[in-house]
């Protein structure tokens, strides 16, 4: 079962909220999603998110509508991680450093520590105010993201057999009121590793896209054009993004989003749904038909068989790569034609 990255392995990555919004940030992606409900994937917007705000190790969001981008230690906060409004930074206490997760709620700072089991909670991460640390409850421990409201605390339990799942609870030391949701799957898609949920696993096949015989007793010279596809499947990938309104013109064009994803995707681990290929050197502009000259020299009773790399989701072919070979083998080649990712 392939998963949702978790925050460990995601850098730039990250889940906050204010009363009303639920935030995904993409850093990595230089963007971040906005929405009114997770569960029922409503209002979902994309917004670019500042440079100056982009590479955080954690972010946050405070009930007065304040996000923290924590960089290992300090913290810059802004009123809008869009603009980089109203930005300060401030440093971390050393009692507030190190932790696995941030988030606020109940007008307080959260810091986990999964690997102690214990969370702090603080008044003010800059002078350490009001410390209390308690002990995580089991249900609590292995939360993949976390992330608070005003009254409630979230985290992102690991995939299971119901699918990508958030809890929701009162306090992290009983779990009082733990209550679970599903993600939409328009929200899903947008977590890293998310697309192999939503669309299916990653994989990458050869094809044959042409076999050329010689039954004749001579050798012959096979001179013809060839067609085959090259580039991005655009339409394949619509829907993703169908319900994203997506306010980031300046970073990627009308439909790019999807396809920046699609490379990410692609050059994750197969745990994650991927390839473990870099794509980033194919062409990702829109598949068109191509014509090659093909000349080859065939003794008799002999087939050649032509093969194309392809990339897709699911049962869905998305990117028809470059890399062409010629074999006299009715076999896929195995080797694969793509970098590994780094």
């Amino acid at each position: 079962m392939v998963a949702i990255v978790p925050k460990k392995d995601a850098p730039g990555v990250d889940f906050c909220g204010v009363d009303k919004y639920y935030y995904i940030v993409r850093s990595d992606m230089n963007c971040y999603m906005r929405s009114t409900n997770f569960n029922e994937g409503l209002d979902l917007n994309v917004y670019s998110i500042h440079q100056s705000c982009r590479g955080g190790d954690h972010y946050l969001a405070h009930e007065d509508d304040l996000f923290y981008i924590i960089k290992g230690s300090n913290y810059r906060r802004v009123s809008n991680m869009n603009t980089d409004s109203g930005a300060v930074v401030y440093s971390l206490h050393p009692n507030c450093q190190g932790g696995d997760h941030y988030l606020s709620a109940f007008g307080k700072f959260y810091i986990i520590f999964q690997s102690k089991g214990t969370y702090r909670r603080v008044k003010n991460m800059n002078t350490d105010e009001d410390a209390v640390e308690y002990s995580l409850h089991p249900n609590c421990k292995n939360g993949l993201y976390y992330w608070g409201v005003k009254g409630y605390y979230y985290y992102v339990k690991p995939h299971d057999e119901w699918g990508v799942q958030y809890y929701r609870c009162t306090n992290f030391n009983t779990n009082e009121d733990g209550e679970a949701f599903s993600f939409h799957g328009d929200v899903v898609s947008f977590m890293p590793g998310g697309l192999a949920i939503t669309k299916g696993p990653a994989y990458g096949t050869w094809e044959c896209i042409k076999t050329i015989s010689n039954d004749s007793n001579s050798t012959i010279q096979w001179n013809k054009k060839i067609t085959r596809k090259v580039g991005y499947t655009r339409e394949k990938m619509t829907s993703v993004e169908k319900n994203w309104n997506v306010s980031m013109s300046y970073t990627y064009s009308a439909g790019d989003l999807t396809a920046a994803f699609a490379k990410q995707q692609f050059s994750m681990s197969a745990s994650y749904g991927g390839t473990n290929v870099d794509t980033e050197s194919e062409n990702w502009n829109e598949a068109t038909e191509m014509e090659e000259s093909i000349s080859v020299s065939l003794e008799a009773h002999k087939k050649m068989f032509v093969w194309q790399y392809k990339l897709g989701f699911g049962d869905k072919d998305v990117l028809f790569c470059r890399s062409m070979k010629f074999a006299d083998d009715p076999s896929p080649p195995t080797e694969i034609p793509l970098p590994p990712s780094k």
